[in-house]
């Protein structure tokens, strides 16, 4: 893409405005002027009304911004609506998607193994190549084992229902992912926040009274709707004085932080050792599916046999597998790219910061652009479709009602070209 856009260029973008993909979503379902009764026994209750209200007021504008059927492989340019676009909120931190090595390592696993494993991980679904890319990971993570299972949702259910129960208590930042607070509340575990990054709420609320057995204190790497790196350092020194253990979700810090792209612990220059459990994605800057423990061989081998992720779900694909062994393999062989990537997130920040655009915490490649109101915020990133460039809304329940924004996310693959134009365009927004 040309690295600005030309009055006539932009005119002629927003004269000749990209589809909304809601059409091919929905079909006619949303017609005008519909509506619908949720009583409290139907089988959509209330809590339905919305969502559907809001989605049919989303394509009755033409501006319903989700589900966009990409139609080609995923990269810093997509093709999506026949036309090609540039993505903005891709989790492919590394740029690595569509590297020859992993497409040809995934389709010579598919040879050898073909496309399924067709059983669970305990019983039958163990390949010689599951073990092989596990201890690749925990040697990337420095950690004495790791185990893998569907994906980062499932990585973080798998220890905490695995573990914990209702006679522990958790203590987790209150902007942590949804699916730890999923896995809590499915573990019947007590829950306890504390204020986003601030060691001394959760020191306030490790001296509340408290019955529990065991206490585990869990916190984010990098924050994935805000972009800003959690405060490790202090968490340790909190884990070591209370003597409670430390869980860090690395999903969007593996590939991102630390010169070599280990995460959160190399980025502080702090031992792994010194956080207990370590899980995170296989699906972002490691381009495959999947989400990982990173944990001692006693804690793995625990997992293994009583972990509910782990020995009721079907193993990851093989193709899968090999894609991980060669993501690893490169990541290791090209550090570069994490250096690329905080250049670009650097790069993409401070131009939208001299926009005026709010750009809240962003340190790392998550770069969100806070609109706050919900109809602003869909209707901006139906306008930037309409500039070719893909941006994702993001929303209540995702975050606090009040604060939503798109989320861009730049990548190793993103030139600096593609950032200006991206820039010109939010310049260009910010003025109509």
């Amino acid at each position: 893409m040309n690295s600005t856009l030309t009055d006539s260029e932009a005119d002629q973008k927003v004269n000749s405005p990209f589809p909304s993909s809601s059409g091919e979503m929905f079909g006619d379902y949303f017609t005008p002027n519909k509506k619908w009764s949720f009583k409290k026994n139907d089988l959509l209750d209330a809590r339905a009304r919305r969502i559907f209200e809001g989605t049919a007021m989303a394509v009755e504008a033409d501006a319903y911004p989700f589900h966009m059927p990409l139609q080609a492989k995923a990269g810093p340019c997509v093709t999506a609506d026949g036309h090609q676009m540039l993505m903005m909120s891709s989790y492919d931190y590394l740029g690595l998607i569509g590297h020859p090595r992993i497409d040809h390592a995934a389709i010579e696993a598919v040879k050898r193994y073909g496309t399924s494993t067709s059983g669970a991980r305990l019983l039958t679904g163990t390949l010689d190549i599951h073990r092989k890319m596990e201890a690749d990971l925990a040697a990337f993570k420095g950690t004495e084992d790791a185990i893998t299972v569907s994906s980062g949702y499932m990585a973080n259910l798998a220890v905490i229902y695995g573990l914990f129960g209702p006679s522990d208590r958790v203590i987790i930042d209150e902007l942590c992912h949804r699916s730890l607070l999923d896995a809590c509340k499915m573990a019947g575990v007590a829950i306890q926040r504390f204020r986003h990054n601030d060691p001394q709420s959760a020191r306030d609320e490790l001296q509340k009274p408290s019955h529990a057995n065991r206490t585990l204190l869990i916190s984010d790497g990098v924050f994935s709707m805000d972009g800003d790196i959690c405060c490790l350092p202090d968490l340790i020194a909190l884990k070591k004085e209370f003597g409670c253990f430390l869980m860090m979700d690395e999903a969007h810090a593996s590939g991102v932080l630390g010169a070599t792209g280990r995460g959160t612990d190399e980025h502080f220059g702090i031992d792994t050792s010194d956080v207990d459990i370590w899980t995170g994605s296989l699906a972002k800057s490691i381009p495959s599916t999947g989400g990982f423990v990173a944990v001692s061989q006693e804690v793995a081998i625990f997992l293994q046999h009583a972990s509910s992720p782990y020995i009721f779900s079907a193993a990851m694909a093989p193709s899968s597998v090999a894609a991980i062994q060669t993501g690893l393999a490169i990541l290791r062989e090209e550090p570069q790219r994490v250096a690329i990537v905080k250049r670009n997130g650097d790069f993409l920040r401070k131009g939208l910061r001299e926009l005026g655009y709010d750009v809240g915490l962003s340190e790392t490649a998550v770069v969100p652009v806070i609109l706050k109101d919900e109809v602003t915020t869909a209707l901006f990133a139906r306008r930037l479709r309409d500039f070719g460039i893909i941006a994702a809304p993001v929303m209540f329940p995702a975050v606090a009602q009040g604060l939503a924004r798109l989320r861009l996310c730049v990548t190793a693959a993103h030139t600096l070209e593609q950032l200006t134009s991206v820039l010109e365009a939010f310049r260009q927004l910010a003025q109509a």
